[in-house]
């Protein structure tokens, strides 16, 4: 019912929301592009797409077209390498930012040991900015991490917001410093913290450090103060700071997969991954909510 190459070149304009980008990833013609879409949307009968000449945006069905597309993908590449016999071999070092340990990512990388028994598959956790240094110095083939907005780099696996969040019964007072619960440098979420508030001259301290999520998840339970967070991955027993609060916006962040030198091979383990982790972003996703 859906031609493969209409869905890759559909995820190829959803993660880039540029039809200009997708053509230039793909090879294509933009006007190959748009047919792609086009008749894809003409065989889902429904609207994947809003675009104009300022921006794409995905509609609700093209979000919910993302997540079938990328399973519909993943079964079609393994049935193509079951029935030619192929068998992935190797090592993949991958790393994943700390605001997935809570979540189902581990679901996926057991499906994948599963699928590819013959690939050594190492595991980093660490801050998101770490993993970029690693990553930047050889250490590790795939990474899963947040990046800036403002950051071309990496494969978009999903955007979302960084709210303030705390426990429920915690008060802000707008008259002394904001009490911060934040990861070490180089993380992402705190480098943005203290942007958006200087930005505002609100003054704050540091009430809690940790290299943990679980860490500063349990500081943030006891009331010690507030943390950024994405807003599609917050905590089981916190909640959004509300806006009566002041705290200023802190802005957009990606979520991306970044490709080491090892894992840009298209036929290799990291490729592989990869794309499991793309299959199975919406799981990972509603999950982590």
């Amino acid at each position: 019912m859906y031609d493969p190459v209409q869905l890759r070149t559909f995820l190829a304009v959803a993660q880039t929301l540029s039809f200009t980008q997708a053509a230039r990833r793909l090879g294509l013609r933009q006007s190959t592009v748009s047919q792609h879409v086009r008749r894809l949307e003409d065989a889902a009968g429904r609207t994947l797409f809003t675009r104009d000449t300022h921006s794409v945006e995905l509609t609700e069905d093209g979000e919910a077209m993302l997540g079938f597309a990328r399973r519909i993908l993943e079964v079609h590449e393994q049935a193509a390498a079951f029935f030619t016999g192929t068998r992935l071999r190797g090592r993949v070092r991958f790393g994943a930012s700390e605001d997935f340990v809570l979540s189902r990512l581990t679901e996926i990388l057991e499906s994948f040991r599963h699928e590819h028994p013959e690939v050594d598959l190492e595991l980093t956790v660490e801050l998101s900015g770490t993993l970029h240094e690693q990553l930047a110095a050889g250490k590790l083939d795939l990474v899963l991490a947040k990046r800036r907005p403002t950051d071309p780099r990496g494969e978009s696996v999903w955007h979302d917001r960084m709210v303030w969040i705390g426990s429920e019964r915690l008060r802000i007072d707008p008259d002394r410093p904001v009490p911060l619960i934040v990861f070490p440098p180089p993380g992402i979420s705190r480098a943005m913290a203290l942007e958006a508030l200087e930005r505002h001259g609100r003054a704050w301290r540091i009430a809690c450090t940790s290299g943990s999520l679980n860490g500063l998840i349990a500081a943030a339970r006891a009331g010690l103060g507030v943390m950024a967070h994405s807003r599609g991955l917050i905590p089981p027993g916190l909640v959004r700071v509300p806006d009566r609060a002041g705290l200023p916006e802190l802005g957009k962040v990606d979520f991306v997969l970044l490709h080491g030198a090892a894992g840009r091979d298209t036929d290799g383990p990291g490729r592989a991954l990869a794309q499991a982790i793309l299959a199975g972003w919406d799981r990972l996703h509603r999950a982590a909510r």
